[in-house]
């Protein structure tokens, strides 16, 4: 749990006109990887048609030369593709994608300075009710969460939110990952964790970026690492897994969701 006085991050800030192009970015071509891509599908044309995105809007992604402790390599490519176990931070393979597999995709670019992260997750072909369950759920979650977002609060509070919520629907927390903020760079102070104390840990500022970024499986909270590419974190005990996250800019009030997307379902929250 977070604990302990409340904290400050300095940081640089955006207006809302500077942030606004990376988000609207992230938020375009999600919603257009989610009509075209289907049951045939290979991975590894997902990303390509990712990268054509990024450098027909003269973006820079935040993922090919990516490498933090938790990766086995640079990351290599410029989209997340996590397929039914495989929970989060799924590196693109030479996979094709069958009729009912569950897809989560996670993205983050810079354009002109500022950077946007999001990540939605669909099924491929013919759903399961369980597996849309899974996604209505986890995105209940991650709402839960933004409508702690505002100047004067806290990570703890968004962590609460988060936590409690998954709780009530039946589901433990991994408190490994989580959100994160962003900036001139994809991950940048404060760690926005799915789990939390109300008002403990670092207090937001208007202005600042941040996501937030829930994943949910419904029989387990533990992760482990996919050996063949040292990045994909996969269900312990091989369920499904479903991820949510959106990119925010805090304000006095409800936050902006800079990453948006004109064709998802209305938000399960107080934000309407």
């Amino acid at each position: 749990m977070i604990l302990g006085r409340r904290r400050r991050v300095t940081q640089e800030l955006p207006t809302l006109d500077e942030a606004r192009p990376a988000g609207e970015f992230v938020a375009s071509v999600l919603s257009h990887l989610r009509e075209v891509v289907g049951v045939g599908w290979n991975l590894l044309d997902v990303d390509a048609e990712a990268h054509r995105l990024i450098r027909e809007a003269g973006a820079t992604s935040c993922y090919i030369d990516y490498h933090p402790v938790f990766g086995a390599s640079p990351f290599g490519y410029v989209i997340c593709t996590s397929v039914n176990e495989g929970v989060l931070h799924g590196r693109p393979d030479d996979r094709v994608l069958a009729d009912g597999d569950l897809l989560s995709l996670d993205f983050a670019v810079e354009v002109d300075g500022w950077v946007a992260d999001s990540c939605l997750s669909i099924v491929i072909g013919t759903p399961r009710d369980e597996d849309l369950q899974l996604i209505r759920d986890t995105e209940q979650v991650m709402w839960a969460g933004i409508d702690q977002v505002r100047s004067g609060a806290t990570v703890g509070d968004i962590g609460h939110a988060v936590m409690t919520t998954a709780h009530d629907l039946g589901y433990a927390i991994n408190d490994r990952f989580g959100g994160h903020g962003v900036g001139r760079t994809m991950h940048e102070a404060p760690f926005v964790p799915n789990h939390g104390t109300p008002g403990g840990g670092t207090e937001l500022v208007a202005g600042q970026l941040i996501t937030v970024e829930p994943f949910l499986v419904p029989t387990t909270s533990e992760l482990v690492v996919d050996e063949r590419d040292g990045w994909t974190q996969l269900s312990a005990d091989g369920s499904r897994g479903a991820h949510a996250e959106h990119t925010l800019q805090v304000t006095d009030g409800a936050p902006v969701v800079l990453t948006a997307r004109a064709d998802d379902p209305a938000p399960r929250s107080s934000l309407g």
